[in-house]
């Protein structure tokens, strides 16, 4: 484990890269031992710094939860992020590219709570239950650990990669669709470059909320009511470019959109 020094000091690092938009060595490679509790350490040093800077955490993220994430990370457990305030855009923005590193982005569903969920043993029904509505999201990725070689414990520790969350679309009840079959066609430039459906997220996106409830218990934490929470992707992440225009059709639910400037 490492002691509350060197937690300080690679929350410092990655501070520092986010505000240079620049990437730091492996984490892992440097700080033989580090383990996925002191990465979620690292990440809550980071996150209590923003909250002390005036920032407001407003919901959660979760990654690495469909197998064509984790056959494109190389990365086979979910982790998880914070998501505060001034991460969450209106479909349609012109979004600043050089506000982000490695910029890519992912198709997602997000959760927004009526209700308080905490685990241990939330099930797929507390999920259902707790949710006032579903909304197409998508997430730009955000990444200042260089990529190749990363394992569980760099992205942790980077906040599992969130840079911001665009939201649009029709939001809708839980029950009011069949969240397993949501699918979507996700463009750069008017070209179709991916597709996936929710179901590749654990089999249902709601399992990914009830992952998160119960990995948040082993910390003493839980989901509040209000908070959203994004849901895992169901695609590749896709690289974008300054300039580029991303659209995201989800059929019945609408579409997503923005422009990185």
């Amino acid at each position: 484990m490492l002691d509350p020094t060197q937690i300080a000091a690679i929350a410092d690092e990655l501070a520092d890269a986010d505000r240079t938009r620049t990437t730091v060595p492996l984490l892992t490679a440097r700080n033989t031992g580090m383990t996925v509790e002191d990465a979620y350490a690292v990440q809550r040093e980071w996150a209590e710094r923003g909250v002390a800077a005036g920032r407001r955490v407003v919901g959660r993220k979760i990654g690495l939860t469909s197998k064509v994430m984790q056959a494109a990370t190389g990365i086979t457990e979910p982790d998880y992020g914070v998501i505060f305030d001034d991460m969450v855009i209106e479909s349609g923005a012109s979004v600043e590219f050089d506000r982000f590193s490695n910029v890519r982005i992912e198709v997602e569903l997000a959760f927004v709570l009526h209700d308080r969920l905490e685990g241990p043993g939330t099930t797929i029904f507390d999920v259902l239950d707790a949710t006032a509505y579903v909304v197409p999201a998508l997430e730009i990725l955000n990444s200042h650990v260089e990529l190749e070689g990363r394992t569980i414990v760099d992205t942790i520790s980077d906040n599992a990669a969130m840079g911001a969350m665009v939201v649009g679309g029709r939001p809708v009840k839980p029950d009011a669709v069949d969240l397993r079959w949501v699918s979507a066609l996700l463009s750069r430039n008017q070209v179709i470059e991916e597709s996936g459906v929710a179901a590749a997220v654990l089999g249902h996106p709601a399992m990914g909320v009830a992952w998160l409830a119960n990995k948040l218990a082993q910390h003493g934490q839980a989901l509040d009511a209000g908070e959203i929470i994004l849901a895992g992707s169901f695609t590749r992440p896709m690289w974008v470019h300054r300039g580029d225009t991303v659209h995201a059709d989800y059929r019945e639910l609408g579409t997503v959109t923005c422009r990185f400037e």
